[in-house]
């Protein structure tokens, strides 16, 4: 007998469902791509337990006849493709064939759909890749597919899955992401019953910008005129260089309809803001991209996220020629395609937005590298002089050396003058030591005082970041920041721990979401533990710290009051001492 077997069709298509099939997001993105290839006007997504017990997609598109409907339940059957010279020229989003069976077979599946102007449509029941039942059906033009119980036949597929809020989340995200794609088609979204979002069809992409984003980022859009290279086009929206932010959620590139994620967009949109965004933070930005299919090949991915352009360098320097020019608010003028050139596909004509977008100021923020950390202070004579100090509450202190203050260095350091040379502190690092210690301090005693805020902050996040921070609700409270949901995916925090002094109490949350979110997945995040919050707390708070000479006296104070005063809590040093014996030997003395 032959070592070498083919598999069995059902194991075949649950080995393929490996690919398609990662989470309830990934049903969703596939049925939703069938239904607007299908000409679907009309597009509901019902979710039960964050998918893992109902995925529900239903649409208004042309349907299927009985026969189709059970070709559709076979691998690599499709109506997308016919020959592989199309494989060139694809402009649809879904055509492997794959997503329908390898749902089927990881799933308790029905389908229900009729064709336009027929009388009666077609159920099919599978369960976990075997036909059930097939059978005549009164339903509604077009198809509805239910999928329930996923992954009960791969039980060690099924505990990868995440909770209930997470997986919602990310369905979401995919919902969202068609809907910004596909503005002139409705979406529906729903959670165990309740209405998420209804989205309207629209026409002008502004409005579903506003929809999903929030009224203050549309607000503040600043429009890309469309913009044309050879064999593509690029046009969209910006927000200003404030909006950015560490990761690139807030990037949504689309080629030819199709949600994409390609590094190279990314640096073009970087290299388009021109230093004007911190290092590590990423612009906010609603691209749509047209090309000749021959150009780019979306067959290079199982979930066809990615794709490769034939000519990246020409995709690179046009997005970043159209955002520079739009953030200095250059118009282009149109000018008419001439005929040798390669026709694009036609686009859904949106309105033009009237507004002109404002310059915007270019900053410099460069941040400072950090050295490495002494292993011991740096100040051996002080440190023999130092000796612990018992404060009234019990807390052992360390007495703070004898320094006099010279001056700011460039704004960024203090020069202080010490008994043995010269002493540069870092405020961020002190800020951040500070806040820290004060911030563990609360969890032990009676807590942290707060200060209310008048008018409570409302922040319009992703569904993933606004799961992420309810999940972690409790740490934000102990650390004095009231949390709460305020409907779909926007938090209001009400109140803020007393001693953070900030002018820009939106910008700061948002930082400490994305440290929320860079944390999430890593063995730090699993714990979460509330010095791992602190500390990014912390860090955030110290940003913020300015470099004021007629402040150093209390700076320092408060810090030498801490357990560890010479580091952060991720050990780097808040002062560094330069010996006069290392000065004289750098002179030759």
């Amino acid at each position: 007998m032959p070592r070498i077997q083919i598999l069995d069709d059902t194991l075949a298509s649950q080995v393929a469902a490996g690919e398609v099939v990662e989470r309830p997001s990934s049903v969703v993105k596939e049925l939703v791509e069938n239904s607007i290839d299908a000409g679907a006007k009309h597009v509901t997504v019902d979710i039960q337990r964050g998918g893992t017990a109902l995925i529900r997609v239903t649409d208004d598109a042309c349907g299927m006849s009985r026969e189709d409907a059970l070709l559709s339940l076979e691998r690599h059957a499709t109506s997308k493709l016919s020959s592989s010279e199309q494989l060139a020229t694809i402009m649809t989003l879904g055509f492997r064939g794959e997503a329908v069976p390898s749902i089927a077979s990881v799933a308790r599946f029905r389908m229900t759909t009729r064709e336009k102007g027929t009388v009666a449509g077609t159920e099919i029941q599978v369960d976990g890749g075997t036909l059930r039942d097939v059978r005549d059906a009164g339903v509604p033009e077009g198809t509805c597919i239910e999928v329930k119980q996923i992954f009960f036949n791969v039980p060690a597929r099924r505990k990868f899955l995440r909770a209930e809020t997470t997986e919602f989340a990310h369905v979401e995200h995919q919902v969202r992401l068609h809907a910004l794609a596909t503005p002139e088609v409705r979406f529906t979204l729903s959670k165990d019953g309740r209405t998420v979002f209804d989205l309207p069809a629209a026409t002008d992409w502004r409005v579903r910008i506003a929809s999903l984003a929030g009224r203050e980022a549309a607000g503040q859009l600043i429009e890309v005129h469309r913009r044309q290279g050879p064999g593509l086009a690029v046009r969209g929206y910006l927000l200003p260089s404030e909006f950015a932010r560490k990761g690139k959620r807030q990037q949504y590139i689309f080629l030819n309809g199709r949600p994409i994620e390609d590094p190279a967009i990314s640096r073009a949109l970087r290299d388009g803001y021109r230093g004007s965004i911190g290092e590590g933070a990423h612009p906010a930005a609603w691209l749509w991209l047209e090309m000749e299919p021959s150009l780019v090949d979306v067959n290079v991915h199982p979930a066809k996220k990615e794709v490769r352009f034939h000519r990246p360098f020409d995709v690179r320097n046009l997005i970043a020629e159209a955002v520079e020019k739009s953030l200095a608010g250059d118009v282009p003028e149109i000018q008419p395609t001439p005929d040798p050139e390669p026709k694009l596909a036609e686009p859904i004509e949106h309105v033009s937005s009237d507004t002109t977008p404002v310059r915007l100021p270019v900053k410099n923020n460069p941040t400072p590298v950090p050295s490495l950390p002494p292993e011991r202070p740096s100040f051996p004579h002080q440190a023999e002089k130092q000796q612990e100090l018992t404060a009234p509450s019990g807390k052992k202190v360390i007495e703070q050396p004898d320094f006099r203050i010279i001056g700011p260095l460039h704004d960024k350091y203090v020069v202080l003058e010490g008994e043995e040379g010269v002493v540069l502190l870092d405020p961020i690092a002190a800020r951040e030591r500070i806040v820290y210690e004060d911030l563990l301090a609360s969890t032990g005693g009676e807590g942290i005082d707060t200060q209310g805020l008048l008018v409570p902050e409302l922040l319009e996040l992703d569904a993933v970041d606004s799961d992420i921070v309810l999940r972690h609700a409790e740490h934000f409270i102990e650390a004095g920041m009231q949390v709460d949901s305020f409907g779909g995916s926007t938090i209001q925090v009400s109140s803020l721990p007393a001693f953070l002094k900030v002018s820009d109490i939106r910008g700061f949350l948002l930082e400490l979401v994305d440290e929320l979110h860079e944390t999430v997945g890593t063995r730090r995040g699993k714990a979460m533990a509330f010095e791992a919050f602190a500390a990014g707390v912390a860090r955030r708070v110290g940003r913020r710290e300015p470099c004021r000479i007629d402040h150093a006296d209390t700076l320092l104070a408060s810090m030498f009051a801490c357990d560890l005063p010479y580091c952060t809590p991720d050990g780097r040093p808040t002062l560094i001492h330069i010996s006069l014996n290392e000065l004289d030997r750098k002179f030759g003395k």
